[in-house]
């Protein structure tokens, strides 16, 4: 007789009634060991954790390996992979349109800091509601390797050429530029990531989160700052974060000393947690924030952690003033005035 197959274990429900599928993508082309696979676990997971129904996301990218990500997780959300260099006017083009989606949108260094650096700018003058993801490898995965923008100075190629012109740094740009939540961190830390995924997913403005993303094919290896072992031998954290959704009751955790806790109220109610480590640090002081990044780089020091967050400013939907009801929703005797409005409004120009 043969013994009786083990029951199948129930698959995890999260507090929407849904199981992981619906929130994975389609399997990875990527290099094995590549860290975007990384970034997309880490999505899949949040999502899923806190709850967001993925028919309600929009995922956007660019041009790039980082801009084929979307992809591999959300199977079941809006997506539109835009020109290169061009996801941020796409991006505003759908939040305008329909501000009750999450906007999510997934880049690379190249995406951004080069053929898409103007469009960034604006985008982070705004405060847009965004969650704008930065895959950053330091180098141009799909044409060889070549550096990027926002590679160190001083990195080496393959072939041990040193790249000879200083970095942008997307991080301090953002902060400088008017972008209401600023981090960075690592594909190869779970936790971290998970902490400042969740933290920007409850953000209602511009959300920036710069992940060194180390390209296994062209830029891990020696005399590369952007290699798994660089970023581990000069990796500093700004703190330890943790993070609770609005839908959990909160509890005081062990180990956190009287007095050394930051806590952010976000946008939907979550509590972002920022323990201090080794300095006194307020993510809320701008100026400071930008300082520190810049004088991390200069140290040669991989700096992550939550750089910035501001949860007073308004946010493009606010200064528009639009109705309560998304654009794409209304009809279109509101979109569409009569002929007698025009004429008014051509015989004032008269």
């Amino acid at each position: 007789m043969t013994a009786a197959a083990a029951p199948r274990k129930a698959p995890k429900i999260n507090r929407i009634g849904l199981d992981l599928e619906p929130y994975r993508g389609l399997k990875t082309t990527l290099c094995a060991g590549c860290g975007h696979n990384s970034i997309s676990e880490r999505i899949v997971e949040c999502f899923f954790e806190m709850g967001i129904d993925p028919t309600q996301v929009i995922k956007l990218s660019g041009i790039g390996c980082s801009s084929k990500s979307p992809a591999y997780f959300l199977g079941m959300s809006h997506g539109f992979n835009s020109v290169h260099g061009r996801m941020p006017s796409v991006g505003t083009g759908a939040v305008l349109a329909n501000k009750d989606l999450l906007a999510l949108g997934v880049t690379g260094d190249g995406d951004t800091a080069s053929i898409g650096i103007g469009q960034y700018v604006h985008l982070m003058r705004r405060n847009l509601p965004i969650v704008y993801i930065i895959e950053d490898n330091g180098c141009y995965g799909l044409t060889k390797g070549q550096f990027s923008a926002t590679a160190d100075l001083g990195s080496t190629l393959k072939t041990g050429i040193a790249n000879d012109l200083p970095p942008i740094d997307t991080c301090s740009l953002a902060i400088q530029l008017g972008a209401t939540y600023v981090a960075r961190s690592f594909s190869g830390d779970k936790k971290q990531l998970q902490a400042v995924f969740k933290g920007a997913m409850g953000h209602r403005g511009t959300s920036v989160i710069d992940v060194i993303s180390p390209c296994v094919t062209f830029n891990d290896h020696h005399g590369s700052t952007r290699s798994y072992q660089y970023v581990r031998d000069n990796r500093t954290d700004l703190q330890t974060i943790g993070f609770v959704p609005h839908f959990d009751e909160i509890h005081v955790e062990n180990g956190f000393a009287p007095g050394s806790v930051r806590e952010i109220e976000m946008h939907d109610g979550s509590k972002l947690r920022l323990e201090k480590l080794e300095e006194d640090y307020d993510p809320g002081d701008r100026l400071r924030a930008i300082e520190r990044v810049e004088t991390a780089a200069e140290k040669g020091q991989v700096l992550t952690g939550v750089f910035y967050v501001n949860t007073e400013k308004p946010n493009f939907i606010d200064l528009l003033n639009l109705d309560d009801t998304p654009i794409a929703r209304l009809p279109q005797s509101r979109l569409r005035p009569e002929s007698a409005a025009l004429d008014e409004v051509m015989e004032e120009l008269a």
